[in-house]
């Protein structure tokens, strides 16, 4: 019977938060291989500790960069990301568009005055009217979760 992995829910935490370090085998810190509070997949423990090192006991830029596993650029990244935002701005942003881009409040209002007057008409239907319309491919779920969003 195979093995099971036991539940670890602070690496559940963070895969969802995006602060998982994807090479934790990179850290060749002492600190990180001798004191279990000191946790190599905590992306956000892991840069703040190697600005800690450059800042507070005057380790060189590429010292802490190679011993944490980063580059000197992602270092200074990580520096500017600290000083604008302090621990937040380890927190990776969602990638991605933010809002609906293909569809403007123009379309967006053909499409709901067409459900209004045809109240039977398919969402497909749909894609090919805003193409003939307005010349833009746009994906049947783009329409929905725009009109989705729209009633809440």
């Amino acid at each position: 019977m195979p093995k099971r992995d036991k539940f670890d829910p602070k690496l559940e935490a963070l895969k969802k938060s995006g602060t998982l370090n994807p090479r934790p085998e990179n850290i060749s810190d002492d600190l990180f291989k001798s004191n279990e509070f000191f946790d190599k997949r905590d992306m956000i423990q892991v840069k703040y500790e190697m600005l800690r090192r450059v800042k507070e006991e005057g380790w060189s830029v590429s010292q802490a960069a190679a011993s944490f596993g980063f580059s000197r650029t992602s270092l200074y990244q990580a520096q500017t990301d600290f000083d604008e935002a302090g621990l937040c701005g380890f927190i990776p942003e969602r990638r991605g568009p933010r809002e609906a881009h293909k569809l403007s409040n123009l379309i967006l209002k053909f499409i709901e005055e067409t459900k209004l007057k045809h109240t039977s008409i398919t969402t497909p239907e749909l894609v090919t009217l805003v193409k003939e319309n307005f010349d833009i491919a746009v994906h049947r779920r783009t329409i929905e979760r725009a009109r989705s969003r729209k009633k809440k």
